[in-house]
Parts: structure tokens; C-alpha cells; sequence
């Protein structure tokens, strides 16, 4: 018995649907590679040249970087980044798992009180460090408005103290982002199985008990999530140090996002600010690759 075989020829319209797909996301595509992986490869190039106020090519290797080892700006920065970053994340973790913890007990007015926590992070760094310059100043926020109330010992001058400035950055960022760290862990909590929460209480647990030793250790990636995103609010921070302190007094208050802004678009030293970017990117890759690296373990292991 012979068969026969039957061709059908594609029509314009099969082919069009099974590249539209492609035509749509290239676009898209383009502007990733070109103006992110691009660019971020045109920096690490200008690191290794004498760019000024506008780009050379001319090639002095390593020298960006040794100059950016042995600049004090740098390390204070550095320093300042590793106090924000430490305080920022820990204080915003904590206090983020605790309202969460809190609006878990089905609370009444919920959900006005987690808007309420909320609101802050629906605000700029911009709006948020520019409130919190007027609260923090001496001359017109808090500290003038409790001394007029009859406090005259009461002081809150770190605003304008080379000292404790960081701290003032700490308290803006914590207020704009323990809310965003709430939202996050009272997802977690809500998709917790509750009958190992009732299984627990029957057994005599007492409910810090119950999330201290079951459910917040189950939420494990949620804990990695935020401090992910935590780390990087914190290694990026430019707009809130601008609007809030502009790095002062002197440079005290600087992070290395702002002495990157500093010294490529208003010192005139490209070559430089570029090497500080591509070390702020190794910061930001040194926590991303081991989590990424850690997620996909287990998931091969599942």
C-alpha cells in the first residue's frame, strides 16, 4: 500500500505568529543590552583611562583604582556605607518582621494600619529625605519645636554633627522601607499552613514560640528576598544623601554612590567616579551571585 505524503505550505499569517514573539520583545531586548550590559561595559572601560570631563581613550590601567585606594573621600564613604548599610538593613528587618508579626493576629483596622505602613514607600528618596531634613533640622524641626514646648536641655543637632549625620540618613531610610519589609513577611505569614500553628499550641507553645522556632525560619527565602533588596536600596543610595545632607558637613555623610556622582559630573574625574561604580557593582554582584548561586543549588537538589 503506497502512502501518500501531503504537504501543506505555510501560509504569511503562520509565519508572522510565530515570529511576532521575537518582533515584539526585541525592541526591549535592544535597550537592555545596549543602554544596561552596554553601558555598564563602557564604565568598566573608562575606569582604566585618564577620562575627564569627557571620555578618553587613553589607557593608564589600574592607576583609577589606585588613586581611589588611596583617596580619604573614598574610605569614608566606604565606612559610612558599611554603618548606613549594617543599620539600615538590621533595623528595617527587625522592625519589618515585627508589624508583620503584629497585623498577623488578624488585628482590627488592618488594613488602614498596613496602609498607614505602606504609605512611605509609595514616596521618593527625594520627598523622603527633604521631610526629613526639615524634621531633623535644628533650627526649624524637632529640636526647636520641643525647646520652644519648655524642653531647653533637649538637643537633636546630629543632622549638623559630622559624627552621628549617618544616623540621620539611617532613620529616613528605615521609615521609608521597614513598611515595603512588612508587606513582604505578612505575605509569608498569611500563606503558612495554620494547622501547624494549631498543632503547636496544643502542644503547649506559646506564640513567640511558634514564630520564632516554626514559622519565621520557614520563611527563609522571604528573609533572603529582603535583605537582597535592602542591600541593594542601601549600596545605590544617592537621592536620599543629595536631598537629605548633600554628603555633608564636609563630606562626612558621603556614600559612594554620591562620591561617584561627585567626582564624574561635577569634579571632572570620569576615570575615577567610573572605578568607583564598578566597585560599587562588585559590591552589589558580591551579595546577588551567592544567593542566585544558592537558590539554584536547591533547586537542582529538589
Amino acid at each position: 500500500m503506497s502512502s501518500i505524503a501531503v504537504f501543506t505550505k505555510a501560509s504569511p499569517f503562520d509565519a508572522l505568529q510565530r515570529w511576532l514573539p521575537k518582533l515584539v520583545l526585541a525592541p526591549s531586548v535592544l535597550i537592555v543590552l545596549v543602554g544596561f550590559y552596554g553601558y555598564i561595559l563602557w564604565t568598566f572601560l573608562l575606569s582604566f583611562t585618564n577620562s575627564r570631563f569627557m571620555p578618553s581613550y587613553k589607557w593608564v590601567g589600574l592607576q583609577q583604582y589606585e588613586r581611589l585606594w588611596d583617596n580619604d573621600r573614598w574610605w569614608v564613604a566606604s565606612h559610612n556605607l558599611l554603618l548606613f548599610g549594617g543599620l539600615f538593613i538590621a533595623i528595617s528587618l527587625v522592625l519589618g518582621v515585627f508589624l508583620a508579626v503584629l497585623l498577623d493576629q488578624r488585628i482590627r483596622r488592618e488594613g488602614f494600619i498596613r496602609t498607614v505602613y505602606l504609605y512611605p514607600m509609595a514616596l521618593s528618596m527625594i520627598v523622603t529625605g527633604t521631610a526629613w531634613k526639615w524634621l531633623l533640622n535644628p533650627g526649624l524641626g524637632l529640636d526647636k519645636l520641643l525647646r520652644d514646648w519648655g524642653w531647653e536641655g533637649f538637643r537633636l543637632d546630629w543632622l549638623v554633627d559630622p559624627d552621628r549625620v549617618v544616623y540621620c540618613l539611617v532613620i529616613a531610610a528605615v521609615w521609608q522601607s521597614s513598611g515595603f519589609v512588612m508587606a513582604l513577611f505578612l505575605a509569608g505569614l498569611r500563606g503558612v499552613d495554620q494547622s501547624i500553628i494549631r498543632a503547636a499550641q496544643v502542644d503547649g507553645a506559646s506564640l513567640p514560640t511558634i514564630y520564632l522556632r516554626i514559622v519565621l525560619p520557614s520563611l527563609r527565602p522571604v528573609f533572603f528576598s529582603a535583605l537582597m533588596i535592602l542591600a541593594h536600596i542601601a549600596i545605590k543610595s544617592f537621592d536620599l544623601v543629595a536631598a537629605m545632607t548633600a554628603g555633608g558637613p564636609g563630606y562626612s555623610s558621603d556614600l559612594p554612590a554620591m562620591f561617584m556622582y561627585a567626582h564624574t559630573f561635577t569634579r571632572g574625574q570620569m576615570g575615577l567616579g567610573a572605578a568607583s561604580a564598578m566597585l560599587m557593582l562588585g559590591a552589589v554582584l558580591a551579595i546577588i551571585v551567592p544567593y542566585l548561586y544558592s537558590e539554584l543549588r536547591n533547586k537542582r537538589h529538589d
